[in-house]
């Protein structure tokens, strides 16, 4: 859906649109996050708050804990639609994490598309550079960019971001 294409970009497109991405991670962690944590008993810190999304929900969360790593202790990127913003790989490099050890799982299938597997691998080198983080990649050959690929590899995502 174009509207969802613009809403989880951080950046402009000027194929697509003009990128809401940082609004809506500001929203998140400055209002909705503020919000729920006064309301409910949340553990608080990221060593108990993690994202995660797929497709352009992969590219928003890889933003969301490169932008926000105090929120954020880790996060799942499935399929993650790097191609889309090419500029989030900039913001990897230039990412300072701080001294906690973050967690990223990666997950990416074979039949995803041309590009899919070797952005993904590309994000997670960057990533791995970085120093001390518990970082996981995965590509299934067979995997599609559809609901049900993701719903399957989320139950691992979620043993590895709990552990």
């Amino acid at each position: 859906c174009a509207k969802r294409t613009c809403e989880y970009n951080p950046y402009d497109s000027k194929k697509n649109c003009a990128g809401e991405g940082k609004q809506y991670m500001e929203f998140i962690v400055k209002t909705l996050k503020p919000y729920i944590d006064s309301k409910y008993r949340t553990l608080y810190g990221p060593s108990h708050t993690f994202i995660a999304g797929s497709s352009m929900g992969g590219l928003i969360s890889m933003y969301a804990i490169l932008k926000y790593p105090e929120v954020f202790g880790g996060t799942g990127i499935f399929s993650p639609s790097f191609w889309i913003a090419p500029e989030i790989y900039d913001e990897a490099i230039k990412a300072t994490l701080p001294g906690i050890t973050h967690k990223f799982y990666f997950y990416a299938g074979g039949k995803e598309g041309d590009l899919m597997v070797p952005d993904m691998k590309k994000m997670a080198k960057i990533i791995e550079g970085k120093g001390a983080y518990n970082i996981l990649t995965l590509v299934s050959p067979l995997g599609k960019h559809n609901e049900a690929t993701w719903r399957r590899e989320f139950v691992d995502f979620y043993k590895f971001i709990m552990q």
